[in-house]
């Protein structure tokens, strides 16, 4: 997921230690957390969660878990970028 993330435009993220899920910044996408979380869930299909729900330093991060199969984790990231990729 990690690798995927990273090669999409706008988007960083370093591989967890340990973690079952990836926490990228998305500061260069132009959304801010929430926005782009409740765009993703009703435009994309995608579930994830804000950063600013884990503390204010969480802005311009989202959550993703990746307890999923590899097929449904690349069905995303080929969403996600399609959905980033269009624009606002």
């Amino acid at each position: 997921m990690v690798d995927g993330l990273n090669g999409i435009s706008g988007i960083s993220c370093y591989k967890p230690k340990g973690a079952f899920y990836a926490f990228p910044n998305i500061s260069k996408t132009g959304y801010k957390s929430r926005e782009l979380a409740n765009e993703l869930l009703v435009n994309a299909g995608i579930a994830c969660a804000p950063g600013p729900v884990f503390g204010p330093q969480g802005e311009g991060y989202l959550r993703f878990c990746y307890v999923n199969s590899i097929q449904n984790i690349e069905k995303m990231l080929e969403r996600l970028n399609k959905f980033l990729a269009a624009g606002k």
